[in-house]
């Protein structure tokens, strides 16, 4: 009887181990082209509110690649002056999701609102404290009895509380004053306040405004400010497939803009209408990624505890965030995105 050699036995070993690499790249090319194809089922209309900045990048190239239509949604974005109003339109019913950062939904988790983060978007370091010179602030510490310039109920609170406490102070150690967004520039210019908190967006401006009389620190002292997409638990319960169609559609555009970063970065300066310069300076201070992390419930969790602190809430204990956090799906669309204890 014929012997069969080690080295036949090694080629015919090889062989089921090659089926399984081929049934598996084939099974991952249909998979993909099946994600593919266009929906084909009922076209869903959502609103979305959100403030118009770079937060949003995966929003609108979802929207610019068409890939919000290619899942059967039917988009409108409705623009907010800032994350706060945008989380109120979604509670009036005004929009159906908002874009906001994490920071108005710990504060209406407090309220005992019914609304849940479905996903975070993007994760960024973007926010400033400029101060004017000739108001005698050229240190840190100089804030103090100064009057400072925010969007009250905005992620800028907590980082300003944070800023004067790692510099030995507190916000009862300065004026606080309320202002819109889009009137913060003009705010300082003036000097109807010394100081403001400011995002990268307002930088350049106001060191043209201002030029050698301004300073600038950085605000968030390495915390990460997170935007996330929430909506009201009635409408996210009563759509669960729209949700999930809403869902591939920013993963796709978050694969887009790794697979052609300068396009991507093109669709939103279009979006934004901003120069080369600013997309230059604050792309790369985004992480823009489709997820839900623990990260994000422990940033609630502080952000909680400092407004029981600064008794901007009179309840005492904070939330269990995760009742806040809806992972049903992100676990259908993107299974690997989702890392929360529960």
């Amino acid at each position: 009887m014929k012997q069969i050699s080690i080295k036949s036995l090694k080629r015919f070993a090889l062989i089921p181990i090659a089926i399984v690499v081929i049934l598996a790249i084939v099974f991952g090319s249909w998979s993909y082209l099946n994600s593919q194809k266009p929906y084909a089922g009922k076209v869903e209309s959502i609103t979305i509110g959100t403030v118009p900045l770079e937060l949003a990048t995966l929003i609108y190239i979802a929207e610019g690649q068409h890939f919000f239509a290619r899942n059967g949604l039917n988009i409108t974005i409705r623009d907010y002056n800032s994350a706060l109003t945008a989380v109120y339109g979604m509670e009036n019913d005004e929009a159906d999701i908002s874009v906001s950062t994490e920071y108005p939904i710990v504060g209406e988790a407090f309220k005992k609102e019914n609304i849940s983060v479905i996903g975070s978007i993007d994760k960024y370091q973007t926010t400033y404290l400029a101060g004017r010179k000739d108001r005698g602030i050229e240190n840190i510490s100089d804030l103090k009895g100064k009057k400072i310039g925010l969007t009250r109920g905005g992620i800028g609170d907590f980082y300003l509380g944070r800023f004067l406490n790692l510099h030995g102070m507190s916000l009862q150690d300065v004026t606080l004053v309320d202002i819109k967004l889009a009137q913060l520039m003009d705010a300082l210019t003036n000097g109807s306040v010394d100081a403001v908190m400011v995002w990268s967006i307002d930088v350049n401006t106001v060191e043209e405004r201002l030029g050698s009389n301004i300073v600038i620190w950085p605000a968030q002292n390495e915390q990460a400010a997170y935007s996330v997409i929430a909506s009201r638990d009635e409408w996210i319960y009563s759509h669960p497939e729209a949700i999930n169609r809403f869902l591939r559609s920013i993963d796709q555009a978050e694969q887009y803009t790794i697979n052609h970063p300068a396009d991507a970065k093109a669709i939103v300066q279009k979006r934004i209408n901003h120069d080369d310069a600013y997309m230059a300076t604050i792309w790369p201070k985004h992480q823009y990624s489709l997820l839900l992390d623990q990260s994000l419930i422990i940033a609630m969790e502080d952000e909680g505890r400092w407004m029981i602190n600064n008794n901007l809430t009179t309840e005492k204990t904070i939330p269990n965030f995760r009742n806040y956090i809806y992972t049903k799906g992100l676990e259908e669309v993107k299974p690997e995105s989702v890392n929360i204890i529960r």
